[in-house]
């Protein structure tokens, strides 16, 4: 995913009010956008009150509700901007993939489809550093596109209860199995977009991703599978 000018992601772009993040994210966007069921999903997942380092936090959108709900979150992303929106959790500034801490988490959270990243030496940087923070006997939980997510478009979703619009406007192949997909997000004082590239991945393929980082799928977490557990792999 190589880095280019300013420290921007070779391939991801953003447009609209405010400053971006390194891949694209617009920070005031991030800022505003409601935090979907991922608290729900994670909570059913782990014990309470566990020890949570949430890798790509950006604004604290989930963040937050997680400490609401009595986990103790360490939150890590490589933008200062969006770092400054999070409260109550200790932060840490860091691209993921580079990410060396000192110690071991009860769970940790990749959301957001950065399992999914075009590079592939960054998907396998991105894996190997839940592996080397997760417990022994802890998970990493993962969030993967949907089935057929790059197909039948333009879509579009209302975000939360409005009257913002989220629509995904295209997703075109740039070679090696790699999507470069575009976004955008309009509310009626503001537009945003984002390009970023994809790389899909089937079943097979994310457990086979799995395994060359030491880790082993456990269960996936929602019917579309959307959502997996994984745990350190035996051995």
């Amino acid at each position: 995913m190589g880095l280019t000018g300013a420290g921007r992601r070779e391939g991801y772009s953003g447009t609209g009010p405010g400053g971006t993040a390194p891949d694209g994210c617009s920070v005031e966007l991030w800022a505003r956008l409601p935090v979907g069921d991922e608290p729900d999903v994670i909570g059913r997942a782990v014990p309470a009150g566990a020890r949570v380092l949430e890798l790509g936090c950006g604004t604290g959108r989930v963040t937050h509700p997680l400490l609401e709900r009595g986990f103790t979150v360490t939150a890590v992303d490589e933008s200062p901007e969006m770092l400054a929106y999070v409260r109550g959790a200790r932060t840490v500034r860091s691209p993921i993939e580079e990410l060396e801490l000192d110690e071991r988490f009860d769970v940790v959270l990749l959301a957001s489809f950065l399992v999914h990243a075009g590079d592939l030496r960054v998907r396998r940087g991105l894996l190997r550093t839940c592996r080397r923070h997760v417990a022994d006997d802890g998970c990493v939980l993962i969030q993967r596109e949907g089935e057929g997510w790059h197909d039948t478009l333009p879509r579009e979703r209302t975000i939360g209860q409005g009257p913002g619009v989220a629509r995904l406007l295209s997703s075109d192949p740039v070679g090696d199995g790699v999507r470069s997909v575009r976004f955008e997000y309009v509310f009626p004082d503001a537009r945003w977009t984002h390009t970023f590239l994809s790389r899909p991945l089937s079943p097979l393929e994310f457990e086979r991703a799995l395994a060359e980082a030491g880790l082993a799928l456990d269960a996936y977490l929602t019917e579309d599978r959307t959502w997996a557990r994984a745990v350190p792999a035996a051995g």
